[in-house]
């Protein structure tokens, strides 16, 4: 656990909340993030009854240097065996994902047995002008620092969000291997799904949480855009309303 300088506790450890019924929520964080960014949407989804359970994804909750060791099937691996562990013991699970956490939901649910999914503030490509010149940058300057804090509104919120704060360039190049699975398996998702995006987001285009809900195939889809926040939509502005929103779309396909 670590304290920000406005004394605000930030538990960014995995959690494991416990729910009333048979159903169960995987929450999966972002690249370079901690399960700290989706725990707002487990504390609610607990409190109505639904496990949540949030991994941190290999990696993180360690150093920068572990991270760039680490390949994309490490983090689809890691996401795969909790989804099976949860669905041992639960008749109805799903899974809920921020930006990379969102594309491994995503890849879950083309793959696995999903009851329904909620990605958020997804990127299916990276927009940045150099996004192309990974593959080389990433062995010329390999951990950039972030040249800002988390893309979040919330100016408190920003401040005490725990991230790293260097950007491991292979793991990025990773991000974008994982991307090109996700964009291509697309179409064999066929679960219930919540599009949620940041109208505000600078990380992840808000276009491609609409090019998510077009080209699924799941027979109920739905889109929201947050219209007060950023990336890290949970902990951000709106972060009460998506919870909410989440967790009440969740509730839907519970029974």
């Amino acid at each position: 656990m670590t304290t920000s300088d406005s004394e605000v506790p930030v538990d960014s450890e995995p959690f494991d909340l416990p729910g009333r019924g048979a159903t169960a929520a995987l929450c999966l964080h972002g690249l370079t993030g901690t399960p700290y960014e989706v725990r707002p949407l487990a504390d609610e989804l607990a409190r109505r009854g639904i496990r949540a359970l949030g991994p941190a994804l290999p990696g993180h909750n360690a150093t920068p240097k572990r991270l760039a060791e680490i390949r994309h099937t490490e983090w689809l691996e890691v996401a795969a065996a909790q989804l099976k562990a949860l669905r041992a013991s639960h008749r109805r699970v799903f899974v809920v994902g921020l930006s990379m956490g969102g594309l491994l939901a995503l890849d879950l649910a083309a793959g696995h047995s999903v009851d329904a999914l909620v990605p958020i503030g997804t990127p299916l490509w990276l927009r940045h002008p150099l996004a192309h010149l990974i593959p080389l940058l990433k062995y010329l300057a390999p951990m950039p620092k972030k040249r800002v804090g988390s893309d979040i509104r919330d100016d408190a919120a920003r401040r005490r969000h725990p991230s790293y704060d260097v950007i491991p360039l292979r793991s990025v190049h990773e991000l974008q291997r994982l991307q090109r699975r996700v964009r291509q398996s697309l179409p064999r998702v066929t679960a219930p799904i919540l599009v949620a995006h940041g109208a505000l987001d600078r990380t992840a285009s808000p276009s491609d949480a609409r090019v998510i809900h077009a080209r699924v195939r799941s027979s109920i889809r739905e889109l929201r855009f947050f219209e007060s926040s950023g990336h890290v939509v949970p902990v951000d502005l709106d972060g009460a309303e998506l919870a909410r929103t989440v967790a009440d779309f969740l509730e839907r396909h519970s029974e």
